[in-house]
């Protein structure tokens, strides 16, 4: 089974940063693309930021020595020789077919897995718009991805066993993450039953059953959960948590999984949490 080396990671956002660092971390060689040149500089900027913590911690010996493995730039096209390309975009099923479409093209290794980041797309509608079905599957990270242990490999129905399972050696052995494997149905594992209890929790406040503390405390400090659900929403980000709802609404039809209107008003409104300084609650900065 031939090792993978050669990274790339599409979008340098909160998620697309954190795989590109863990990956640069490990040892591989990342390419990171951005839609612009300042896009990318200001994902150069992240990544920076988040290893010049980790070294600030303890957790690697030199931020600058790492930095030296990722280059960031604007041009799909300088994915051509990567191994593995993850994609890690908006979760818009649309956005994410023309990449895949897109990646195809310029992958040059017909051997190299072409991964989606995706929260709940199918994986089996990016692997029919290639020529190489065979070699795509979801490799789902959680954030942050320097902290967070886990990782979903989703294969469609065409995936090659062997393709889930070198894309495992690596998630497994190269980032010391733990794999776990489901079937390719929205929302995969995590997702499936983390955001029904979510949608619960904005049902409850949304009918002033309690407030947003008294909510995130009772599960704090009554069920041992690290984060209360309102505020692991807008850590996550509403607009995010809303398009999973969508999708695994669409997929299953089960109310449990409908978006409640209040959250479709916050997204409308550009109340998406943490990223916007404001959701559920307010932040600085």
């Amino acid at each position: 089974m031939t090792s993978i080396d050669r990274i790339g990671v599409v979008g340098a956002g909160l998620m697309g940063s954190g795989i590109a660092e863990v990956c640069a971390r490990a040892g591989s060689d990342v390419i990171v693309v951005e839609s612009s040149a300042e896009a990318a500089e200001a994902g150069r900027s992240r990544i920076e930021r988040s290893l010049q913590r980790a070294e600030g911690r303890g957790k690697i010996d030199s931020a600058a020595a790492v930095l030296e493995r990722v280059r960031v730039t604007s041009d799909l096209a300088d994915l051509a020789d990567r191994q593995m390309v993850i994609e890690a975009i908006v979760e818009q099923e649309a956005a994410k077919v023309e990449l895949f479409k897109t990646l195809d093209e310029i992958v040059t290794d017909q051997e190299a897995i072409l991964a989606s980041n995706t929260s709940s797309i199918p994986i089996m509608k990016l692997a029919t718009v290639t020529k190489r079905p065979t070699h795509v599957l979801g490799v789902h990270f959680f954030n942050p991805v320097p902290v967070l242990k886990l990782v979903e490999l989703v294969p469609s129905l065409l995936t090659a066993p062997e393709t889930t399972e070198r894309a495992r050696a690596y998630v497994d052995g190269d980032l010391s993450k733990h794999a776990i494997t489901c079937q390719d149905r929205a929302g995969f594992v995590v997702n499936a039953l983390l955001i029904p209890f979510i949608l619960s929790a904005i049902r409850m406040y949304e009918s002033g059953f309690a407030t947003a503390e008294d909510i995130d405390n009772g599960l704090v400090l009554g069920a041992a959960h690290p984060q209360g659900p309102l505020a692991l929403a807008d850590l996550i980000g509403l607009d995010t948590t809303m398009a999973v709802a969508e999708s695994l609404y669409e997929e299953f039809k089960e109310p449990l999984y409908a978006p409640p209107p209040l959250l479709a008003r916050m997204v409308d409104a550009g109340l998406l949490g943490r990223k916007a300084g404001r959701g559920f609650y307010t932040y600085d900065g």
